[in-house]
């Protein structure tokens, strides 16, 4: 499979799997799991060619790791990002000294007024390293990467988890716990 259509596979089960299962007629459990057989035939039915080897390519290829299979191979979720209600029953975890976010800098006076909020999502996502930041602000432009200081925020009461796929949650970062770059 080429590299466009793995994207393309990769941005529909986003879609399905984080914000609109609904789209093709799926429903995802409370911790945001459904059936792979309900999924790849509910695919078909609204015109997407996806067998199962397909969906393990994108899912072993996703450079984001992106979605989880279930340990017994019959279900499979997004890892994080979720705008639908779901559980996905991640343990607080103690981050990191430092994490970091990646943005744009015509975020950053929202940003310095309110913080990392998250929006439509269920978290903040925060990455473990700034090359990861880096790529992630840069999807929407010129990237801007902004420290957290994690540990601080985690002694002073705030949850963090940890996902499937190394991103950091948590619920918002006030910004008196972000350090902005000069200029």
């Amino acid at each position: 499979m080429d590299e466009k259509t793995r994207t393309g596979l990769s941005k529909f089960l986003s879609l399905v799997l984080r914000h609109e299962p609904e789209t093709i007629g799926i429903e995802l459990d409370d911790q945001g799991w459904v059936e792979i057989e309900s999924l790849l035939g509910q695919a078909r039915a609204h015109g997407k060619d996806l067998s199962r080897a397909t969906l393990d390519e994108v899912v072993e290829t996703s450079p984001k790791r992106r979605f989880a299979i279930s340990d017994d191979g019959t279900k499979i979720r997004a890892s994080q990002g979720h705008s639908v209600d779901v559980q996905l029953g991640y343990q607080p975890t103690t981050p990191p000294e430092r994490l970091f976010h990646g943005t744009v800098a015509s975020s950053l006076d929202s940003i310095k007024a309110a913080g990392l909020t998250k929006m439509a999502r269920h978290h903040v996502h925060l990455s473990p390293d700034l090359q990861t930041a880096r790529a992630v602000g840069a999807r929407r432009g010129k990237p801007v990467v902004l420290q957290v200081a994690a540990g601080r925020m985690h002694r002073a009461g705030h949850s963090f988890f940890l996902s499937a796929n190394g991103v950091w949650l948590t619920d918002c970062v006030p910004p008196q716990y972000i350090d902005f770059p000069e200029g």
